[in-house]
């Protein structure tokens, strides 16, 4: 899964079938091309084809839709750890660039963590995602993509400012009119 489209694709199959043209023109990409990804995450079991139908010009179409709304990977190699990492967050970059990153809801914040607060702020974020990932999608629900990432801050350890992402940390609420 150490593929940007491949996770691009899985996401597009998620709530719909789609067929190998769909998938090209959403991604903006050949068709051939999406075809080989599309080909390996049907063999490896991560798509699954559904049955044919006909196209407009009585062509056969091939719908495939994803098989699991999320899937942890066992991956134990370094190599191959980072390369998945790498992977998601291209996915994420190109969905970003797509959309737009006024269409973004972010945060960030710089903190000091011990091992044991890594492990438990780690877990609890896990179990967070895990729940909405075993939610049933609600069919009036507007699809909408999760990204987390944390990385060792690069500033010299001698350094103590908590917050990392702009002079003042964003307010969970935003002011009111009469707030000047």
């Amino acid at each position: 899964m150490a593929s940007a489209i491949r996770l691009r694709i899985l996401r597009l199959c998620l709530d719909g079938a789609l067929t190998n043209k769909e998938i090209a023109s959403r991604l903006g990409k050949d068709p051939a091309s999406v075809l080989y990804h599309v080909r390996r995450l049907v063999d490896t079991g991560f798509l699954a084809a559904e049955p044919v139908r006909r196209g407009v010009r009585g062509s056969r179409e091939v719908p495939y839709r994803a098989t699991g709304k999320s899937w942890v990977l066992d991956v134990v190699d370094d190599k191959a750890k980072r390369a998945g990492s790498a992977a998601v967050f291209e996915a994420f970059l190109a969905e970003v660039q797509a959309v737009g990153p006024e269409a973004l809801v972010t945060t960030r914040l710089g903190v000091r963590l011990t091992e044991q607060d890594r492990e438990e702020l780690g877990r609890r974020l896990y179990e967070m995602f895990d729940e909405y990932a075993r939610r049933a999608p609600d069919p009036a629900g507007e699809p909408w993509a999760l990204f987390f990432a944390a990385h060792p801050d690069p500033r010299p350890v001698g350094n103590s400012r908590a917050w990392s992402g702009s002079p003042v940390p964003p307010s969970p609420v935003p002011p009111s009119e009469d707030d000047d």
